[in-house]
């Protein structure tokens, strides 16, 4: 039978729930009369300055309180983050990165999540196939914003093929009904050659910028293809001349947006410049880098954030010894390669006592058309850089790891590429800053809570 309620498994201590005696193993059963479906229930009732709450306690009883809280945390934990089971994908597209995993890795890299919910909390991005009018009357109501969906095509019939869900078409409405109600949003494209590109993407795009400024974004990332791809969808790499073609129509769009609505709009990820062999966009292109997580301005930023960093860094080290050198290595991605040359170029000339070896990895486990950073495993680092001049320390890019872990996607940890190449690994934050702070700085302090510069125009 079902339990009631929702296990409770922390108390924070020094909280309203700890003052009133609420444990681990106690549940909670309503919030001012109100049963409480999931996480946004909750987090809907209890925004408020004073509420009603019953709780089960484990042997049985219900105590009810009265809470005075004025808007402030109780201090609650759930056993589920989302206090119910993640929604996972109905989908099967054709361009899923999760049905190109090779098999015998752990379980949780084969869940496809499409949870509204995780749009809201982290960010991720939904399709809204498996999402009902209930649903999206639940994120009007409670006012959920942003929320990140993954549009891919505008074009119903072709939405269908792309996603193999016959929902796909339909459920592109929910977007006016979000829009009628003023809910921010931001979409995203995964183009794929022969599906979603050329007059389909300006279809998309032409289409979503109707929804401006409510839809406050668009990005455009290109397909991602490992070497597992048996038995699915026949798909091309994005090359040269399909990525020039590309970026030509999100620039036509971003000159609209700009007449209409004061705003780009449209953003081509990092990687479609980068197989164009063009330079990246100004900053202010970016809108303020809305888009960042989707690979939108990151270099760019990048870019930014050192030029600050070193002039930062530089006044410390004017008395520094120059006469020894110290030799350090970074191992990145095969696709940002030249850009990192080019900033590690930049910071040697100004700390002349460090010398960086970079050394590009390619991705054997994934297949050679995965170049980014974040891919990269732990055995393609130790196979590629043994018997390397590594220096004192080796430099990898927080991308690379677990979120909040040392592993990498093959499950070796930096403790297993310390021990094999016999080098300490330092991990690097995301920012110009870390990438600065890491090369000159012995003592690095890792996952700093530096949040970037106000960064002046470069």
């Amino acid at each position: 039978m079902k339990s009631r309620g929702h296990l409770i498994t922390a108390v924070i201590p020094g909280s309203i729930a700890q003052e009133l005696e609420i444990k681990p193993g106690d549940r909670l059963l309503s919030i001012d009369g109100h049963d409480i479906g999931d996480v946004f229930d909750y987090r809907f009732y209890v925004n408020c300055a004073s509420m009603s709450m019953v709780i089960l306690k484990e042997n049985g009883e219900e105590w009810e309180f009265d809470i005075e809280h004025n808007y402030e945390d109780i201090g609650l934990d759930f056993d589920l983050g989302l206090m119910s089971e993640c929604k996972s994908c109905t989908n099967k597209c054709v361009f899923c990165f999760i049905d190109q995993m090779p098999p015998g890795m752990r379980e949780t890299l084969y869940f496809k999540d499409d949870d509204s919910r995780l749009s809201f909390l982290q960010g991720n991005y939904i399709t809204l196939t498996n999402m009902s009018e209930r649903d999206i009357d639940r994120i009007i109501e409670f006012k959920l914003a942003p929320i990140n969906i993954s549009v891919h095509t505008t074009n119903p019939a072709l939405r269908v093929r792309m996603l193999h869900n016959k929902f796909a078409g339909s459920s592109l409405k929910y977007i006016d009904k979000l829009y009628d109600n003023k809910i921010p949003m931001n979409g995203q494209i995964v183009m794929c050659k022969g599906y979603n590109d050329g007059k389909e993407l300006e279809r998309t795009i032409s289409d979503l910028i109707k929804y401006t400024p409510v839809m406050e974004s668009l990005s455009v990332v290109p397909v991602g293809m490992t070497k597992f791809r048996k038995g699915l969808a026949k798909l091309e790499p994005i090359d040269e001349k399909a990525a020039c073609e590309t970026i030509d129509i999100i620039e036509k769009y971003q000159k609209i947006a700009m007449e209409k609505q004061g705003m780009h709009f449209v953003h081509a990820s990092d990687e479609f410049y980068l197989l164009a062999k063009r330079k990246l966009p100004e900053a202010n292109r970016y809108d303020g880098y809305i888009q960042l997580e989707n690979g939108v301005g990151m270099l760019r930023l990048l870019k930014q954030e050192v030029s600050e960093a070193i002039r930062h860094e530089k006044s410390r080290y004017k008395k520094r010894l120059t006469s020894r050198k110290t030799v350090i290595s970074i191992a990145t991605g095969m696709l940002p390669s030249e850009t990192l040359k080019g900033l590690i170029k930049r910071v040697e000339a100004v700390f002349k006592h460090i010398s960086v070896r970079l050394y590009p990895i390619r991705n054997d486990f994934f297949g050679p058309n995965i170049t980014v950073t974040g891919l990269i495993t732990g055995s393609d680092l130790i196979k590629q850089l043994r018997g390397r001049e590594l220096g004192k320390r080796l430099l990898l890019s927080i991308n690379m790891f677990r979120s909040g872990e040392e592993v990498f996607l093959d499950d070796l940890c930096r403790a297993d590429v310390e021990r094999e190449l016999g080098i300490k690994v330092v991990i690097v934050g995301r920012s110009g800053y870390d990438f600065v702070n890491a090369i000159v700085n012995e003592n690095y302090r890792e996952n700093n809570e530096y949040n970037g510069y106000e960064l002046d125009k470069i």
